[in-house]
């Protein structure tokens, strides 16, 4: 299940990661501003964000196969969809049919893995994040292959099919069977445990300004190269390779670590190691210097994920956990998606540099905020 699911997350994270180096050819050829480019994202990530709570809750109640399936079928669909994109509007449909299959996924896959590993959370979780990392590598390669060779549109199909011959392996291996349940929600209830402390309650907040700041970065990173720093488009996408490099080598790493060690403490470390090396890219422009300030931000802000889904399960009782870390995960995703919506205006409307210095802003606060959590209990 590690392997499968983790397989799964990284397949499509290959297509949804498509999307940030072949932004700038989209736009071209749909005709459309950076502002509603980042709208579109923000769409995508808003529907991935309101899933995550019912997702998590449902599989508590149902079982696990009950939501990954189905969401892995509707993010085949989605994925296909995107390859015949031929204008705005059904761009917007593509992307919110893939937000809302990746929701269904995402929940119930990490509280698999959370059920199967309770004594190597940390390790099991940043091994399935890295699939990220993985998914963001080959996404690099392949659309500088797209772009030279084909279409944009092109290398979103094998990842549709993928996604299904994924589907069919998953549901002839899992030992867990479909239940369908009741279909009421306890969110009060769910609420109410996340925020029952003052360190919880800052713990929320911190993360969601690292979400929000990962929303923006990530998706306009190709962009804000080619436009900013004079790279090629095709530079720009392999230079964006870094961070998912770096992130693949990291992630089971710090979530090892945390296993062992404070995982506030290593999350405080990497917020500020980012936040200097986000200010450090907005400053340099020498490409030897982006690349080295890329990888170190990298180095930062990619210990965060494994850590903040291991902070969330840890304070959540066992019965509850896909609840509790989907209505976190909602909360911190909705953050991630109005970070696109936020740089592409700002970008349209002012440069890229005063967008990305509000990005430090929220790693430096972030890691105020969980640096007094850490030593208020």
């Amino acid at each position: 299940m590690l392997y499968t699911v983790s397989l799964g997350w990284a397949l499509l994270q290959t297509g949804r990661f498509l999307l940030s180096p072949l932004l700038p050819t989209i736009i071209t050829d749909l005709g459309i501003t950076e502002a509603t480019a980042g709208i579109a994202l923000a769409v995508f990530q808003g529907s991935y964000a309101l899933i995550q709570y019912p997702s998590g809750e449902y599989s508590d109640r149902w079982s696990r196969t009950t939501l990954i399936v189905p969401g892995l079928i509707i993010l085949s669909v989605g994925f296909a969809l995107i390859g015949l994109v031929n204008g705005i509007v059904l761009f917007f449909v593509a992307t919110t049919v893939v937000g809302v299959g990746k929701g269904l996924f995402s929940i119930p896959s990490r509280a698999l893995l959370s059920d199967l590993f309770s004594a190597n959370r940390g390790r099991a979780l940043g091994i399935y994040a890295a699939g990220t990392d993985v998914g963001g590598l080959i996404s690099s390669g392949v659309a500088v292959l797209a772009l030279t060779y084909a279409s944009w549109r092109t290398p979103f199909f094998p990842v549709a099919i993928a996604l299904g011959l994924l589907t069919v392996a998953y549901a002839a291996t899992t030992r867990e069977g479909y239940t369908v349940g009741s279909a009421s929600l306890d969110l009060r209830g769910t609420v109410g445990r996340l925020v029952q402390s003052n360190q919880q309650r800052r713990t929320l907040v911190a993360f969601t300004l690292f979400y929000f700041m990962v929303g923006g970065f990530i998706n306009f990173a190709p962009t804000y190269l080619a436009q900013a720093k004079g790279f090629s488009e095709s530079l720009a996408g392999l230079s964006f390779g870094i961070v998912f490099a770096v992130g693949f080598a990291i992630k089971p790493v710090a979530g090892a670590l945390g296993d062992r060690f404070s995982r506030r403490g290593i999350a405080v470390t990497g917020l500020l190691v980012a936040a200097t090396a986000l200010g450090g890219l907005v400053l340099v422009s020498a490409n030897l210097a982006i690349w080295i300030a890329i990888g170190v931000l990298a180095l930062g802000y990619k210990t965060g994920f494994p850590l903040a889904d291991a902070i969330i399960i840890d304070g959540a009782p066992a019965e509850d956990m896909g609840a509790d870390l989907g209505a976190a995960r909602a909360l911190f995703l909705s953050a991630n998606a109005l970070g696109p919506a936020y740089v592409g205006i700002v970008a349209t409307y002012a440069n890229y540099d005063l967008a990305f210095g509000g990005l430090v802003a929220c790693l430096v606060v972030a890691a105020a905020l969980l640096g007094v959590s850490d030593g208020a209990e």
